[in-house]
């Protein structure tokens, strides 16, 4: 008899707030190897993480207390704040 395999939902770290949310709750923000900074919305470039809980709230604080330059150890440029926000108002 066979047993169905149950695929595992990718959980992750939210940098600022500390919770382990699935994959799909999150946005990620990638430096590359080349040392930009850019929002990955597939979930797969290459380069060094950091994850933001979808929420407006977060993504403000965490530009406040430059949490993504900390993780990411480069200075993240304004636009990908801006592109963050977008991305959270158009869900």
């Amino acid at each position: 008899m066979q047993t169905k395999k149950i695929k595992k939902i990718p959980q992750r770290t939210c940098v600022l707030s500390k919770e382990t949310l699935d994959k799909k709750d999150l946005l990620r923000v990638v430096r590359t190897p080349e040392r930009n900074v850019v929002v990955d919305t597939t979930g797969k470039a290459n380069g060094r993480g950091a994850y933001l809980k979808k929420d407006r709230e977060i993504i403000l604080k965490a530009q406040k207390c430059k949490i993504l330059d900390k993780k990411l150890e480069v200075e993240v440029p304004q636009e990908i704040y801006e592109e963050l926000l977008r991305l959270v108002d158009h869900e």
